[in-house]
Parts: C-alpha cells; sequence; structure tokens
C-alpha cells in the first residue's frame, strides 16, 4: 500500500485548487495520506523561493493570470484577493494536526474547509470561530482547537524541517514513500498515474 506525505500550507490558493482530488486518488489506490501542513514563509528562503510580495513583477503578474483560470478550468470559485490574506496560518495547522492525530472525522474535508474559508468565503481562518465552524463541518470535535497546542506547535516545527530534508520548496506538494514527488495542484493527475503504475 503506498503512503503519500502532503506538504501544504492553509494560506496556499493552489491547495485550496487541489480540492478533494488527493483523497479520492488515495481511495482509488488504497493509499494513505499524512497531512503535513508547514510555515511556508519559513520555508521558501530556505529552498530558494521568495514570499510573493517579494517576488519580481513578472511573476506576480503570470499569478494574476494563472489563477483565476486555473480556478475556471476547476469550476470553483475563487477570491484572487482574499478580505483576510496573508494571516496567521499557525492556529488552523494546529486545529488540522489536532484532528488528525484524534481521528474520527474526515481530514480532507477539513483541510479544504479551511481553505475554502479563507479563499471564497471571506473568512479569517486564524479565528477561533472560523477554526471550529471549520473542524465540526468535518465531523471533528469543536474543541480540537483549544487542544494540542503545544504538540500542535512542535509538529507544525518538524514538518518544516522534514520538508527542507525531503527536498519540497513550494505547496501543495506530495511525496510518495516511492521516492516520486509531485508540485502543485496540476501534477495530481501524474499522482494517480504514477501510484497506477502507468508513471
Amino acid at each position: 500500500m503506498a503512503h503519500i506525505d502532503y506538504f501544504f500550507t492553509t494560506l496556499s490558493p493552489y491547495a485550496y485548487l487541489a480540492g478533494t482530488r488527493l483523497e479520492d486518488i488515495a481511495a482509488r489506490h488504497g493509499a494513505t495520506i499524512t497531512y503535513k501542513p508547514l510555515d511556508i514563509m519559513q520555508l521558501f528562503p530556505r529552498t530558494g523561493g521568495q514570499a510573493p510580495k517579494d517576488r519580481h513583477p513578472a511573476r506576480l503578474d503570470y499569478r494574476a493570470q494563472e489563477l483565476p483560470r486555473q480556478a475556471k478550468k476547476l469550476g470553483m470559485p475563487l477570491n484572487f484577493k482574499p478580505a483576510h490574506w496573508p494571516t496567521n496560518a499557525a492556529p488552523s495547522s494546529y486545529a488540522i494536526i489536532a484532528a488528525q492525530n484524534a481521528g474520527g472525522g474526515d481530514l480532507g474535508a477539513l483541510v479544504h474547509g479551511i481553505l475554502r474559508a479563507c479563499w471564497v468565503e471571506e473568512r479569517d481562518i486564524a479565528e477561533d470561530a472560523v477554526i471550529r465552524d471549520c473542524l465540526e463541518a468535518a465531523g471533528f470535535d469543536a474543541g480540537l482547537a483549544d487542544s494540542g497546542l503545544l504538540s500542535g506547535a512542535e509538529t507544525y516545527a518538524a514538518n518544516l524541517e522534514e520538508a527542507v530534508a525531503q527536498g519540497v520548496f513550494g505547496a501543495p506538494f506530495y511525496v510518495v514513500d516511492t521516492g516520486q514527488k509531485f508540485w502543485g495542484q496540476d501534477r495530481l493527475e501524474d499522482l494517480d498515474l504514477h501510484l497506477g503504475g502507468k508513471l
């Protein structure tokens, strides 16, 4: 059975555009997933990247075209300039880590719900009430937003170090236990083909 380490940030519009396709692919191939939210703003400078605000205007212009194009292609709503972005990704990341440890709900739905709250619903994913709503909607105890903060912080930091060690440099990023790596929601088809032994 294949295993996928899923590195992402709850701030990424591209992780939002991935929807729940990763979960569908994993289910189709009997693969398991470990969700590894991380601090993308710390990852970028350590792996040769830059935060969006520091990028060259040409890159920002391309991003302004590419995101709406991808959203339209996927039939997904997207606010290109959401009201609460960037925001503090740590609280929502800690909640995802706590939910993964607790079990009992739908992690894929939780991750997508948090991303959707930012990129569609104009909600601040750093706010406790928003995180609690997302936890409940995905079948988790809303109290997870308040528990496991210390272990969440430790895991969040460890995820960053693991990402650097594994050659992760962006989000979403999928690392299969075969050693194959896939960067971006537009590479999910390739991940699917790889798990099916076709790529």
